[in-house]
């Protein structure tokens, strides 16, 4: 019996190894799929459910990827940024401005993944968008030497990229970015003519400045690919959350790299002035808001005393009693707009034309399930004339004559084919897409222009250009990315055997 035993269990282990061998390859696969699965939601922002801990201690808060992604963004290219602006004396305090921006941006990220898209992101978001304008509006204020103007401007081409928050397709987010490229490289590469082999921490900083931007577009490409991310899967409403504590996160956040030392805050109310001042007003504030001013009335016009209108010198004189305020609130009025005529949208069968005038987002004629205006062509015969349109997209269908944009701001025009060319003048900030044929663009007095061309266009379509800036041309490659390139502003010209020639900048090679 002992041995029938032994023998059993030997013949029990052999086929438990047995089953072992066969299956390690299923539990292999398993854990491969768990792990692609896993990578997936962090992608889709799926934040996992929290692991429950026997303790009873507090658990920090994971960061969502898109959070740990972009502080990545900041410490590899944001940073090397800064220290490359406070290397340059002539900058001044640029670089604490522009990481103040980011970081405040980084607010905005963080509230996407806590919360669910609101109706209106740009009110919703608006105490952090307002953030976000003041250390921009510093650095534009700011009066820099001369020989750092092409710093500065190419310094606010950039900062037109943090729009990308409130950024709605066409284009994407990550597009968008790359815009400012062109129009930051046009004022680097004034840097990098001027200071090349003298001064290598120019050369630096315009490096930085591209790689900022690049990396910046590449973050957006893999977590914004169609506008900010909100968590609508698991997150909560706009209406519940406080933004200003994200705000205040910031805020603390870059307080803790510098924090004051405890002990100069009893030397400087000790030493009495200006610090002995600010310390009792604000011991006097109360959490109702109340503080020391309350209550003080206010001085009117009659009383400041650095008005033309006041005077000194004649006591019994009553202002109020006066036609003098009815004659300042005259001349302080601000004239009123121009009025902008009713929105058109209609076919006019002289001349087989479209006209399309004063469209914008919130006052048109009817936009389409899509949200742009939708223009359908009958007749290749028929031409679409858009005028004084703003802030919307029209998109054109069918093949038609020609296209013309006139006096439009932040339009974006989409169509299948011209036979004849498309025409822009007179605009500011638009987009043109052609999904066909277009032998001809034409671009008059023009700021801010981006042309994308589709395959059947790259080697027929000509560019015709005067009096415009920032104009740009996208495309996809044959690798399949998309590659964009300015159209050159700058051109020199020189007299040669009794003749003119021209040929395009250096700053274009």
């Amino acid at each position: 019996r002992t041995k029938k035993g032994e023998e059993s269990k030997y013949q029990r282990a052999s086929i438990m190894s047995s089953v072992d061998k066969e299956i390690e390859p299923l539990r292999s696969l398993l854990v491969s799929i768990v792990s692609r699965l896993e990578q997936l939601e962090a992608k889709a922002g799926v934040s996992p459910p929290p692991a429950s801990s026997g303790g009873g201690g507090a658990v920090e808060e994971e960061l969502h990827p898109s959070l740990k992604a972009y502080d990545t963004h900041i410490e590899e290219t944001v940073k090397p940024f800064v220290n490359a602006c406070n290397d340059l004396p002539g900058l001044k305090n640029i670089g604490s401005l522009i990481l103040e921006t980011w970081m405040t941006i980084r607010s905005i990220i963080h509230l996407g993944t806590k919360c669910k898209k609101p109706k209106d992101v740009a009110t919703a978001l608006k105490p952090l968008l307002t953030a976000v304008q003041t250390p921009v509006q510093s650095i534009s204020k700011m009066r820099l030497d001369r020989d750092y103007d092409w710093h500065q401007k190419a310094i606010m081409e950039m900062l037109v990229s943090i729009s990308w928050v409130v950024c709605v397709p066409p284009p994407n987010p990550s597009m968008f970015v790359k815009e400012t490229i062109g129009s930051t490289d046009f004022w680097s590469n004034k840097i990098r003519k001027m200071y090349k082999g003298k001064d290598e921490k120019q050369i630096l900083f315009c490096d930085a400045l591209k790689k900022l931007i690049q990396d910046l577009a590449k973050y957006c490409q893999e977590f914004h690919l169609s506008g900010l991310f909100w968590n609508n899967a698991r997150g909560v409403d706009m209406e519940s959350v406080d933004v200003n504590e994200f705000l205040a996160g910031a805020e603390v956040k870059e307080a803790k790299k510098e924090a004051p030392k405890p002990a100069a805050a009893p030397a400087a109310a000790a030493g009495g002035g200006a610090a002995a001042l600010f310390g009792e007003l604000a011991a006097k504030r109360t959490n109702d808001g109340t503080s020391a001013a309350t209550g003080l009335r206010k001085v009117t016009k009659d009383q400041q005393t650095w008005r033309k209108e006041f005077k000194g010198g004649e006591p019994t004189t009553t202002p109020t009693t006066t036609a003098k305020p009815t004659t300042t609130t005259a001349a302080v009025a601000v004239p009123a707009k121009k009025k902008k005529g009713p929105p058109k949208c209609e076919y006019q069968n002289q001349g087989s034309k479209w006209n399309i005038e004063n469209q914008t987002k919130d006052d048109n004629t009817g936009l389409g399930s899509s949200g742009m205006l939708e223009i359908t062509i009958t007749d290749a015969k028929q031409q679409v004339y858009i005028y004084k349109c703003e802030n919307i997209t029209i998109n054109v269908t069918g093949k038609l004559k020609s296209i013309i944009l006139d006096s439009c701001s932040k339009t974006n025009i989409l169509f299948d084919s011209a036979i004849s060319a498309c025409e822009i003048v007179n605009c500011k900030r638009v987009q043109v897409q052609t999904r066909g044929l277009c032998p001809s663009v034409s671009i008059d007095k023009t700021d801010g222009c981006l042309v994308y061309l589709s395959k059947e266009s790259l080697s027929s379509t000509s560019f015709v250009t005067s009096k415009s800036t920032e104009m740009n041309v996208n495309w996809e490659g044959e690798d399949g990315e998309t590659k964009e390139a300015p159209i050159p502003e700058q051109f020199v010209h020189k007299l040669v055997n009794g003749s003119i020639t021209s040929d395009v900048s250096d700053l274009y090679h």
